[in-house]
């Protein structure tokens, strides 16, 4: 726990090293978080899905299909087809990710060469299905967690974001979809099938690896008795409470808000304590994508 406890609060990008001044631990420990997600994605992807016969989403997907069509490297198409897309939509990244998205994307296509002849055979084509998302989620996740992309479908979902006014998260399934079902041309409807329960799997993986264990959740309460409320979350939940100065729209009545940032697990706990204390009171949980500095998080 004391290891635990120094590593959370050791400033790795502080951390200067000495033959580069901009060059920090930190910087270190994301280049190699790149290079082991870029294996871990490259196994999922040549040694349980291509040796199972299945597909992927995104340019991954796109590249597995020309392989089962023309033989085309997966490396090499995957390669070409990412730069390009970094190229035209370079500006939709920030200074940060497109620097690390330069290194990951010969990364990732390194990796699918290396890993190319890696193909486990199995007589159960679960297996693949599985131990394929399960390694493309935990690649991707890394890559994503330490602010990289893989290019690909992600800046053609940014794309049509700032110009259609569509949604990131549905854009992407959007084109996951599409190359899903061209997968038909190469593929049976089975395979495709297991295809998208492999894509299912990698999606939560994904999620887990980006979120970490105990993902947090922001939670805004309403109450008649604020300051109860906020030292029994305080005193038996041990998280810290901020509270916002309000007013009923209607009644005009000032209020007191109360928002407080938990971990996912804390929540039914949280939850029955502003039961017992207060039934009336008005809770929203808000799902968080991150959280910055401590503040008794």
């Amino acid at each position: 726990m004391k290891i635990r406890k120094a590593l959370k609060n050791t400033r790795f990008e502080k951390i200067k090293l000495s033959f580069n001044s901009q060059f920090t631990v930190q910087t270190l420990i994301n280049v190699l978080t790149i290079i082991v997600g870029s294996f871990l994605f490259a196994i999922g992807v040549n040694s349980f899905m291509i040796a199972g016969n299945l597909g992927e989403g995104g340019f991954i997907g796109i590249s597995i299909i020309l392989f089962y069509a023309f033989g085309i490297p997966t490396a090499l198409s995957n390669l070409i087809m990412n730069f390009v897309i970094l190229i035209v939509g370079f500006k939709f990244l920030g200074k940060r990710a497109m620097i690390y998205t330069i290194f990951t994307i010969p990364m990732t296509s390194l990796a699918l060469w290396i890993t190319e002849s890696w193909q486990i055979q199995t007589d159960e084509i679960l297996i693949n299905t599985v131990f394929g998302g399960l390694f493309i989620g935990m690649g991707i996740g890394l890559i994503i967690r330490i602010g990289s992309t893989t290019a690909g479908t992600t800046l053609l979902a940014k794309m049509a974001n700032k110009f259609l006014d569509v949604n990131v998260s549905y854009a992407l399934l959007f084109f996951d979809l599409i190359v899903i079902t061209i997968g038909l041309t190469v593929m049976s409807l089975e395979q495709v099938l297991l295809t998208v329960i492999a894509l299912y799997i990698a999606t939560k993986v994904m999620d887990f690896i980006i979120e970490g264990m105990n993902p947090k959740k922001a939670v805004t309460i309403i109450s008649k008795d604020p300051d109860l409320l906020a030292n029994l979350i305080n005193t038996k939940i041990h998280r810290g409470v901020t509270i916002l100065d309000g007013h009923g729209y209607y009644s005009k009545e000032e209020k007191d808000i109360l928002f407080v940032v938990i971990n996912k697990s804390q929540l039914n706990r949280l939850k029955r304590l502003i039961k017992a204390n207060d039934d009336q009171a008005f809770v929203v949980v808000h799902d968080v994508n991150s959280v910055l500095g401590n503040y008794l998080i």
